[in-house]
């Protein structure tokens, strides 16, 4: 189910896993390999990964592994991804996805895995659920921005297609997400990376006709314009979308975590070195709240 100690370290590599993780990864790896227990653990969490290769909006219930807390238990995601790598290759073959997209796509698991050590200052994998849409084949990373493939629910649909779109509940639509360490978020970018998704989808997904493109984020609070200039990078792109729906819920540990790392930092002690960092200490300073904004726009 695993590589050999000298083939896990390339394949690391090439998931972009943190260079000071690798060595502790490819230790762990035997132990894995050696132990029935673990070994039946990863065999089962393996098959629910792959089970339905490509479905959109399959519900991935990854085994959780009953083991001490400890490093093993923090890594065992890795191994999990890693020894699902040979189908999720297969299937991106099967679909013409390019090499190097399915590269910079599989690469978000070491992304994730620096997220968790800003966190929390050790290895381990801070969101494996999220990094099942990898490597299922329902999402890509295509320049700046990932796509989702997906599919419209109730309340989207309804006001996508009373602005005249072809879209019903359950019909395809494309999630539009901004990953973490990838330089600026610039018009020029975002521009580049629609581009590439309306070649890449049209060419690997042809029988899936998608005509908007949606967005759950914080980023996308009206209330940022308040503190940020309108030439800004934040706000240039929350104007490439229309209103979807208003969340009434507080959302305030969403910019928190991601700004600063951590979403249980204490509000006073958050730093005000740049102005999106001033924009969201101070607004929760002065006691109000963030919300997550619902977006759309026709494609």
């Amino acid at each position: 189910m695993l590589p050999d100690a000298d083939e896990l370290a390339e394949v690391l590599l090439d998931l972009a896993v943190p260079h000071e993780d690798i060595n502790q990864l490819v230790r762990m790896g035997r132990r894995v390999t050696d132990d029935p227990e673990l070994l039946r653990a990863l065999e089962a969490a393996v098959e629910e990964l792959v089970r339905g290769m490509g479905e959109v909006g399959t519900a991935v219930d990854l085994p959780q592994l009953d083991w001490a807390s400890g490093p093993l238990q923090r890594c065992f995601p890795v191994y999990v991804f890693v020894a699902a790598l040979p189908y999720t290759r297969a299937y991106h073959r099967a679909r013409g996805v390019p090499d190097d997209v399915s590269r910079r796509t599989l690469a978000d698991l070491g992304r994730n895995m620096a997220v968790h050590r800003r966190r929390h200052r050790r290895a381990g994998v801070q969101a494996p659920w999220w990094l099942t849409h990898h490597f299922r084949g329902e999402l890509y990373q295509l320049g700046r921005l990932q796509f989702e493939r997906a599919r419209h629910g109730q309340r989207t649909s309804r006001v996508i297609a009373a602005a005249g779109l072809d879209v019903a509940p359950g019909t395809p639509c494309l999630n539009v997400h901004i990953p973490d360490y990838l330089g600026p978020l610039s018009p020029a970018a975002c521009e580049r990376s629609l581009a590439l998704a309306s070649e890449f989808f049209a060419r690997h997904y042809p029988e899936e006709k998608y005509r908007a493109a949606l967005c759950h984020s914080w980023l996308l609070d009206a209330q940022l314009k308040e503190y940020l200039p309108a030439d800004s990078n934040i706000v240039r792109f929350q104007d490439r979308f229309r209103v979807a729906r208003e969340d009434r819920e507080p959302a305030d540990k969403e910019p928190v975590q991601f700004v600063f790392g951590d979403p249980e930092l204490p509000v006073e002690t958050l730093p005000r070195r740049t102005a999106v960092e001033r924009a969201v200490g101070d607004h929760l300073r002065a006691g109000r709240h963030w919300y997550i904004g619902h977006g759309w726009f026709p494609l």
